[in-house]
Parts: structure tokens; C-alpha cells; sequence
């Protein structure tokens, strides 16, 4: 069975309180709102995942609690070392994921996210905006296969993406 994994970058986050610290600011209006849509999207794809891992980040994390009500899921495992990570400690991440998941969304921020997209794939992609997907497929049975260049760039979303014109 092939893996999948979706990259999800966190919602746009407040910055009306610039005493929090980076790892404790919250969603803003705007974030609440897109987090939802995205979610909603996915589900009208026929989108199914078997595991969320998220950043434990405030604003990673509440994305990920959007994503997790609309699909009815409770769980979601936090992986601290996706925080302020690189591409070498995100890909140590998706390595060590649990090989049952064949389908696996992750939430966490840029410029890892994006620069991961494009080191797994032939993404090119500049930046994932806020609340923006990147899915992959990587044809291997094991999360311990993925590597630079392995995958497959599936969609690559983002909220303007269908914004009226």
C-alpha cells in the first residue's frame, strides 16, 4: 500500500500580543475561519487519513483541532520536534511514522514545510501559505523508505486558491 502524506501549514496566526512567545501565539480571526474550509474541502475530495501528527505549537495545534472535529477524530499526536524543524528533523519525523497509517496529515509551519514539499517532490512550490495542503504519494509500504525526490506532488491547496475573482 502506498503512503501518503499531507503537509498542512497552521492557520494565520495573531500577532496582537507581542509579549507571547512564537511557540504560544493563537489563531486569528482569520485562521479559525480558514482551518474549517480547508477541512471542509478535504472532505468533499473523499479525503481519509489514518493519523494526525501535529507541531504542539498553539496555532499548529488548533489547525489541527478544526481538522480533527470535522472528521469526527479525537486523536492527534504531537510531535515536538516538528517545531521550528528543518527538512533533515521533519524527514526523521515522517521516517519513524507508524508504517499501519497508510495516510498520514501534518501540521506544522514554514519554511520547513515548504522546503520538505519540494525536497520529497517535484513540488516547486515558493510557499505554502497559511492553512495551505500539500499532498505527496511515495510508492513504498514503509514511512522508512522516504527520501529526497521519492514522491509524488498530488495537490498542492491553499485557501485563495479558490477565492472568486
Amino acid at each position: 500500500m502506498a503512503k501518503q502524506l499531507l503537509l498542512v501549514r497552521h492557520g494565520k496566526s495573531d500577532w496582537g500580543n507581542l509579549d507571547l512567545k512564537d511557540f504560544d501565539r493563537p489563531l486569528n480571526k482569520r485562521g479559525k475561519e480558514n482551518a474549517p474550509e480547508m477541512a471542509e474541502r478535504l472532505i468533499k475530495k473523499g479525503f481519509k487519513f489514518d493519523l494526525i501528527v501535529s507541531s504542539p505549537a498553539k496555532r499548529a495545534k488548533s489547525t489541527a483541532k478544526f481538522f480533527a472535529e470535522a472528521y469526527h477524530v479525537d486523536d492527534i499526536q504531537y510531535e515536538e520536534s516538528i517545531y521550528e524543524a528543518n527538512t533533515n528533523a521533519l524527514l526523521k519525523v515522517v521516517n519513524g511514522l507508524d508504517d499501519s497509517a497508510d495516510t498520514v496529515i501534518m501540521f506544522g509551519h514554514n519554511p520547513g514545510f515548504t522546503d520538505l514539499a519540494n525536497e520529497l517532490s517535484d513540488a516547486d512550490i515558493y510557499n505554502i501559505p497559511t492553512a495551505g495542503m500539500v499532498l505527496m504519494s511515495f510508492p513504498f509500504d514503509s514511512w522508512k523508505m522516504v527520501s529526497k525526490g521519492t514522491g509524488d506532488l498530488v495537490f498542492f491547496d491553499y485557501p485563495k486558491n479558490s477565492d472568486e475573482i
